[in-house]
């Protein structure tokens, strides 16, 4: 199977010749050294999927939002098109991390005053069609999919969690910017599948390790109904949709399930809630939706390589027989994390991914 097909297969719940890898952003240089790659002298999707190749990660991602509308006097820092503030930081090995330095708006007035981002923008569909022309260059062996922002992340980072809980204190404002980005979101997904886009990420955190950003309420009064939507106009396109968002989930975890997303990532494997887990989830779940994760960062920067094996091991083990199972870490690999850790995870997808799944307890 090219990766394409081993990715599809797996959202379809059917067992693909061996379980597709991915990783939602990867920030080490180190690693791509390790591989042949230095990003200080090849940039770009060319760069990066290249690298992706391989190692043998599956599916990868193409940019269609979150670009800069305002560089500021460093040139490093930024306004993107949604109101944050956005700064470009180099680490000691090289790797530049894109880092959030709050929110633009400081009243609903600010955001008003504001020129919404408009979806039918040819960067948006450039950026698609550049992605899929380096897939096709290596032979599919790479799955080049776009991402957006999507409606609770962008919004509370526009305007900062201070000046964001003001703006929920006042329906009608609250329902204006919800509703901007839901439309927005919703346009660019119909837009992306009527291109031959088969799959579109979110990009759309709703928690953080203790918790949600805001009451299930407000998700459900906002946030689902329009996901609900985009999800909706996906399938009619033939196109899936993969819900990135990090945090403890659980209170939500059945809406996420009702809008039909068809594939969430990561399931935070660090969050407080013990219940918000990936085997139990599995197990009440995995018939409904394919989860792809979730081996902790932070195993992969300071743990045992014997404990992040036996992780991994389990993870395919009880995730990937049947299909719905997408194997990646529990958020992103970021320069903490090792370069013999990040080996020890994929040499297990390596050895014991190959399908029908035989890994002994």
């Amino acid at each position: 199977m090219n990766a394409p097909e081993r990715v599809l297969t797996a959202i379809n719940h059917e067992e693909p010749d061996r379980v597709p890898a991915f990783e939602s952003a990867f920030t080490n240089n180190t690693i791509m050294r390790h591989y042949g790659i230095d990003p200080s002298k090849e940039g770009g999707y060319k760069a990066s999927y290249e690298f992706s190749r391989r190692v043998g990660i599956d599916l990868v991602l193409s940019i269609t939002s979150l670009f800069p509308r305002k560089f500021l006097k460093d040139k490093s820092t930024f306004i993107d098109e949604y109101g944050r503030i956005m700064r470009l930081e180099p680490t000691k090995d090289g790797t530049v991390i894109l880092a959030y330095h709050g929110g633009n708006f400081k009243s609903f007035e600010d955001y008003e005053s504001w020129e919404l981002p408009d979806p039918h923008w040819k960067v948006r569909m450039n950026n698609f069609k550049a992605g899929r022309a380096i897939q096709k260059k290596l032979n599919d062996e790479v799955f080049s999919i776009p991402s957006t922002g999507s409606l609770m992340e962008c919004t509370w980072e526009g305007f900062g969690l201070e000046t964001f809980s003001r703006i929920l204190a006042r329906p009608k404002q609250a329902k204006k910017v919800f509703d901007d980005r839901g439309k927005f979101t919703l346009e660019l997904v119909k837009i992306l599948a009527e291109n031959d886009a088969q799959v579109v990420l979110l990009w759309d955190d709703y928690g953080f390790k203790n918790g949600l950003f805001m009451s299930p309420l407000n998700y459900r009064k906002y946030v689902f109904p329009w996901i609900k939507q985009i999800c909706d106009a996906a399938h009619k396109r033939d196109c899936k949709i993969i819900l990135h968002s990090d945090g403890d989930l659980m209170q939500i975890f059945e809406d996420i399930i009702k809008c039909r997303v068809d594939v969430l990532n990561p399931v935070e494997s660090t969050t407080a809630n013990p219940e918000y887990d990936i085997f139990k989830l599995n197990e009440k779940f995995g018939d409904k939706i394919t989860f792809a994760g979730n081996l902790s960062p932070i195993m992969l920067a300071m743990g045992e390589i014997s404990e992040i094996e036996a992780y991994a091991k389990r993870l395919i083990r009880e995730l990937a027989p049947g299909g719905g199972y997408i194997f990646s870490s529990g958020h992103s690999i970021n320069p903490s994390v090792t370069l013999d850790r990040f080996e020890a995870m994929h040499d297990v997808r390596r050895k014991y991914g190959t399908y029908p799944i035989n890994i002994p307890d």
